[in-house]
């Protein structure tokens, strides 16, 4: 037996397997390697604790549970995506969906809602597993940035306001309650809330590598326990029970209830995958790498299926804590590693320790992670390109908030508005009659004031594919100007931007072949691609023909348009036509 050919093998049997399993092809760990993924590993931890606890009160989810969420899925994501450093775990987006979406059906933090939150842990993740599987990752391309702008920065919006009863002494009361009177507020809250905020603020932009978010909720517990503020009825974490998180298996659920949760799984699906687009772009081009969207649609997928085995709710890649992660230094997932096992370890040993961490504190640290998805700057700069781009995202925004609790309908609003947008686009795609130019480029004749090319002739150009979309206003364009002029002789269509041409497309150019057939008018291609021209031979419309011209390059069209007088040019063999 050959043993070249037998290492050979296994190799190839390796690299197929890593293709779904990508940690197998992780560099074997030195020790200096090992010691450095561990640092970077421990101060991700450290922030995504606090957060975990703090996210799991926005999703109306018991508190330990965002803790779990950090744990399993975290484990299960780095080994199956092909992005490394990724902090997956709980984060603002996917809980605020999950407490806006089961707000009308459950009471939050009660049996029922725990039950649907992991039904809808479970239905994200299996859509998120068949889409990767099924190679159909391109479908997320359909939310356009600035329907994501409008979705993100109305989410926060939501996300500060649902916070601020908490940062304001009310903890336990939602703000409607708060307009409508009651006990004054909490005053020790409302400095824990805005000192906090101020701590996280200074931290971020003066130690941005120091763990601030565990060492401001070890200070705040520690001054908490010091003040006796849960024994003077302060809002405080309580009691969380430690341990890793056992099998959690959800009732089944009456069928108008799971119907009820289709639309916002498909909605925490595209979110969801989006944040971690957002990271998975900057992670893969530090490290010089394609992105495998399918396969992190797979190792995302599966980390939600761990996640709601474990009791706890939707996960997603963390833009904030992947960014920490890159800039803590991390290579490879052994850093993901590293933080699984200090989250394991703070299950065990340590949630007693968050017994008097106030919830302003929780309230502050999600509003603070959030902060950074406000920037009304983005709207000025879709305004000063696109205007109805822009109006598209602050429709988008709009409709976000108005709809709370509802809030899928705001991207949903957003995308149906977007694809309108493109389809008209499509619909009514730019058609000029052409000039010459004095740099010798073809441009809008009637836009630069420029000469026909020849008498008699209309030379026009369509900035799009010739399909179903755009080949009626291409006919109508020439219909309209035969019928205006109708000294014309010869028409010239410069086809160079026509990459693909469909079945409708090439019907209507046989319908214009006839059309110029009948009135006596040579028809002009040029620069027809090879791609379509193919379409266009199959179907028998590139017949040679005495009123059929065809030429290779622009250039060559010039020559014969400019120099004919009376005289039409000998027709091109089809095999000259450009490709």
């Amino acid at each position: 037996m050959n043993p070249a050919a037998t290492t050979s093998s296994s190799s190839s049997l390796r690299q197929r397997i890593a293709r779904w399993v990508p940690c197998l092809a992780w560099p074997r760990p030195s020790a200096a390697l090992l010691r450095n993924e561990a640092m970077a590993g421990i101060t991700v931890a450290l922030m995504v604790i606090p957060q975990g606890v703090a996210y799991a009160a926005l999703a109306g989810m018991p508190l330990v549970t965002g803790v779990y969420a950090a744990l399993f899925p975290a484990l299960i994501a780095v080994l199956f995506s092909s992005s490394q450093r990724l902090s997956v775990g709980p984060t603002a987006l996917t809980s605020l969906l999950v407490g806006a979406s089961l707000a009308p059906l459950a009471v939050p933090g009660s049996a029922e809602w725990v039950e649907m939150a992991v039904w809808l842990t479970l239905m994200s993740g299996t859509i998120q597993i068949v889409l990767g599987a099924g190679r159909f990752g391109w479908l997320l391309r359909l939310v356009n940035s600035p329907v994501l702008i409008g979705f993100t920065q109305g989410a926060a919006v939501l996300i500060a306001i649902s916070q601020l009863p908490a940062l304001l002494g009310f903890t336990g009361r939602t703000l409607p309650q708060v307009l409508q009177g009651g006990p004054p507020p909490d005053l020790v809250a409302i400095a824990f809330g805005l000192g906090s905020i101020a701590v996280l603020w200074l931290g971020k932009r003066l130690v941005p590598r120091f763990p601030t978010t565990m060492a401001l909720v070890a200070g705040a517990a520690a001054i908490s326990w010091s003040l006796n503020y849960a024994l003077r009825g302060g809002a405080v974490v309580g009691s969380l029970p430690s341990g890793l998180p056992s099998f959690y298996w959800p009732g089944l659920l009456p069928l108008h209830t799971f119907s009820a949760l289709v639309l916002p799984a498909l909605m925490i699906t595209l979110v969801s995958f989006l944040e971690t687009a957002s990271s998975a772009k900057v992670d893969n081009a530090r490290a010089g790498t394609l992105w495998n969207e399918n396969q992190d649609l797979i190792g995302q997928g599966l980390a939600k299926l761990a996640s709601g085995f474990s009791g706890a709710f939707p996960t997603s890649s963390s833009f904030s804590r992947s960014a920490i992660t890159l800039y803590a230094g991390a290579q490879t997932g052994w850093a993901t590693l590293s933080s699984v096992v200090v989250v394991a370890g703070a299950l065990l040993w340590l949630m007693p320790l968050l017994y008097h961490v106030p919830q302003a504190v929780l309230a502050a640290v999600v509003v603070t992670a959030i902060l950074g998805l406000v920037k009304p700057a983005s709207f000025i700069a879709l305004w000063r390109v696109s205007r109805i781009e822009a109006g598209i995202s602050l429709g988008t925004f709009a409709l976000t908030i108005a709809t709370a609790p509802s809030i899928y309908w705001g991207v949903l609003g957003g995308l149906l508005a977007s694809l309108a947008h493109y389809m008209y686009r499509h619909l009514h795609p730019r058609i000029i009659e052409v000039g010459l130019h004095p740099d010798g480029s073809l441009r809008d004749r009637n836009l630069w004031k420029l000469p026909p090319l020849a008498p008699q002739l209309y030379a026009l150009r369509m900035d799009a594919e010739l399909d179903f979309a755009s080949a009626s206003t291409l006919e109508r364009a020439l219909t309209v100007a035969l019928a205006e002029r109708p000294e014309l002789t010869d028409v010239c269509l410069f086809a160079q931007p026509i990459n693909r041409i469909d079945i409708t497309g090439a019907e209507v150019f046989g319908s214009i072949r006839r059309m110029m057939e009948a009135k006596g008018i040579r028809l002009h291609l040029s620069g027809l691609k090879l791609p379509a021209m193919q379409v266009l031979e199959r179907a028998g419309l590139l017949a040679p023909g005495p009123m059929l011209f065809s030429y290779r390059t622009d250039g060559e069209a010039l020559a014969a348009l400019t120099q004919r007088v009376d005289a039409p040019p000998l027709p091109m063999s089809q095999n000259d036509a450009g490709s």
